[in-house]
This record gives C-alpha cells, structure tokens and sequence, in this order.
C-alpha cells in the first residue's frame, strides 16, 4: 500500500512577515508587501518595485555572525525557514535517526549579489582579491547543504533548480523520497533572494515586471484585466513532512495530508508558456491520479497567477482543461498578489499557504482584482478571503523552460 505522508511542520520567510503567524494575517487581510526597492538604487530601471523581505535579522533565526559573513542571503532565509519548520513539527533531533532525515531545498538563482559584488572586486582589485567563499555563497545546493549541516541531517539532500517550479518540485520530489522508502523525515521547500540589480535589470530587458511605480501595492494584479507583469519577491517556506507511523509514533500535531504530486515540461519555449496549456494541464491531471482524487474534490486552487498577460491567461486554460466543469466551481486565488512572485521559493511559500487554508478553514484572496478579463473566467476570490470548509488543494507553480508542477495537500482524516 502507498505510505501516507503528513505535514507536521512549516516555516516562512516572506516579505509580509517573518513567521508563520504575520505571513498568514496578511494574505487572509490582502496586506500586500509590495513598496519601492531599497535593496539597491533603482533609479534607471523600468521596474523600480519589489517585494522585499524586512526587518530580517538572521541572528534571530540562530545564524551566528561567523555564519552570516559566509552565507549568502536566501541561505540565510532558507536556515531561518528551516528552524521554524522544525521547532513547530515539534521534532527532537536527539530523539531521531538523523540518517533517517533528508532536506530538498530549491532555489532558482541563487546569489547574484554574491556574484555582483565580487565581480566588482575582480575588476577593481584583481583575482588574489576575490573571497574564498565566493563559490560556495552563490551556488543554488547550498541552502540545501547548510540547513542539514546546522541540524546534522543525513538523509538524502538535493537541491532543485527549475526556475519558478523550484519549490513545488522540492515538495513533490521529498514526498516521493518519503513513499520510496528513503526517509521517515523531509525538510523541504524553496528559498531566493535575488532582488538585485542584475537580475531586476535582466527582468525588465524581458518586459516581464510592473511598471506600475506610482502604485506598488497595485502592481500585483494576477488575472486583472490590466496587469502589466510580476513584481520580484524573496523568502523562504519550507515543510516538515513525515510518514504518518512516524508522526503518530511520536504524538505529533498533523496540519494536513500531502496526497498528490505532478510534473510536466511543456518542450516549448525557454519563458513563454505553450499557448494551449496541455503542459500545466497534464501536471494538475497526474497529480490528481496520483492522489486518486477526481476534481470535484478539489476546494481550493493556489494558482502559480503570476500577474503577467500570458501565464494568467494560459493557466486559466490549463485548469479548464484538467478540472472540466468543475473549474467554474473551484476556489483559485494568487497569493502573489500580496506576496509578489518569489521565484524559486514560490512553491514552497504557497504550499504552506494551503496547509494554512485546510488548518484554518479560510481561503485567501486576490487582492487588486478590479476589472475582469475575459479570458480569466474563473472564480479568482477577488479581495476578500473568504471562510469556508477547505478539504483539499492544489498548489500549482510554473517555470521558465516549460517546468510545470502540481501538488496536493488534503485535510487529514485518521
């Protein structure tokens, strides 16, 4: 028989609140985090609006100064997300096979600022100048490895990198170490923090960020008639998950039930999405099967609802193909709206967002949905959460290259 696995952890690093608590608040209330950069002097740049996280300091999150000299930022975000993941699953490590214990942390960048600042050094001061630790701060693995190196850790641990699906495929591939057998525990998620002046830079040559200056907590507008593109967000989410003889063995306090996992490549363009949504279709459809759920048992829908023309328009698509009639029906809302776009710790951060709408029994909006477009038909939860009875959702994340990925996470019911 398939294993049952269970979510019994969760941890964020958001730009509407460090912690589980705050960041929830502000999605149920459309509190949008949204404001100028102040990460880096934005005056030439079409975009000059982010979602940054604030107020972040890591040695509050157990991250020594030592430590914080030699890690990068989304690092630093992923470790504050993995410690409380940890602390609220109530998991005692010394009471645990640690071998037993595995981490999956994804991120789609990495560090551009590492790169940034010592390219500067290269050029200025020559090679002999450059930081020993310029390597291992920037690559994308490391988040993965010092989580486990923190927590001493050593079951499997990988790190996946496929743009904005980063930390939905960090979910779904933990799970699956879980149903084969090659953990009782995961620590998994996603984690960026990438809000520099490259990569903002490099956004904009692509014209896919808001312009929307004068009115940032305006400019995320997923499935608006007006949207004009995404707004760049950084954090961290991460979950705990285990099997369910586990979680029971040790008397634990299960949030919900992950159920069902899938993931598809559209083979069609580096960033645009296919424009008949078979791609994005085709993961929502496996990972229903995989769950053995039809449709109609899904309550709730966090859509990847970037707030750009295309992927609002062909995501709608994608789920009238895979749910049929029922997507008329379906609860969908982009928790972007209020977050901005987290690229790589996107999945992570909206699959706890549907842990939280199953615990708390409310689904959260889309805030600045005003005028409706009419290729986005859906019920998209305009402003206003809503409370209701949440059994199941799905939480769907797509990436450049035609990455797409599904997952769901399902009321527990002993």
């Amino acid at each position: 028989m398939k294993k049952r696995v269970v979510i019994t952890g969760l941890g964020v690093i958001s730009p509407v609140g460090n912690d589980v608590p705050s960041f929830w608040s502000a999605l149920v209330e459309g509190k949008g985090g949204i404001g100028p950069i102040t990460a880096f002097d934005a005056a030439g740049f079409d975009s000059r609006i982010a979602a940054e996280v604030k107020n972040f300091d890591p040695t509050q999150h157990g991250i020594s100064l030592k430590e914080i000299k030699r890690t990068a930022k989304f690092v630093q975000y992923a470790v504050a997300a993995a410690k409380q993941a940890i602390e609220s699953s109530g998991l005692n490590l010394d009471q645990e096979d640690r071998h037993r214990i595995g981490v999956v942390v994804g991120s789609g960048i990495g560090s551009l600022q590492t790169i940034e600042d010592e390219h500067k050094i290269l050029l200025s001061k020559g090679p002999s100048r450059l930081s020993p630790f310029l390597i291992p701060m920037l690559i994308v693995n490391e988040a993965a490895g010092l989580v486990a190196i923190v927590h001493g850790l050593k079951g499997p641990n990988t790190c996946i990198a496929t743009a904005c699906a980063s930390g939905s495929h960090s979910i779904g591939d933990a799970y699956r170490s879980i149903l084969y057998g090659d953990a009782d525990v995961m620590l998994a998620g996603g984690t960026e923090a990438c809000i520099v002046s490259t990569s903002v830079g490099g956004f904009c040559a692509l014209r896919a960020l808001s312009t929307r200056n004068d009115a940032p907590q305006k400019a995320s507008r997923p499935f608006d008639r007006d949207r004009d593109g995404f707004i760049m967000g950084e954090g961290a989410g991460l979950v705990v998950m285990e099997t369910l003889e586990h979680a029971r063995a040790r008397k634990a306090n299960i949030i919900a039930e992950i159920v069902g996992y899938g993931s598809t490549c559209d083979a069609y363009h580096i960033t645009a999405p296919d424009p008949d949504g078979a791609g994005a279709a085709a993961a929502m459809t496996m990972a229903l099967k995989d769950a053995g759920m039809d449709p109609q048992e899904i309550t709730y829908i966090n859509a990847h609802g970037t707030s750009t023309k295309l992927n609002d328009k062909i995501e709608t698509l994608s789920m009238k193909k895979a749910f049929g009639a029922h997507s008329k029906k379906v609860m969908v809302s982009s928790t972007k709206s209020v977050t901005g776009h987290l690229l790589g710790a996107a999945g992570g951060v909206e699959f706890v967002a549907c842990c939280l709408a199953i615990k708390e029994g409310v689904v959260p909006p889309t805030i600045n949905y005003e005028y409706p477009d009419p290729e986005c038909d859906l019920d998209y939860v305009p402003n206003t959460a809503r409370k209701v009875e949440v059994n199941a959702c799905m939480s769907n994340s797509l990436g450049f290259g035609g990455h797409n990925a599904s997952l769901i996470v399902k009321k527990f019911k002993g």
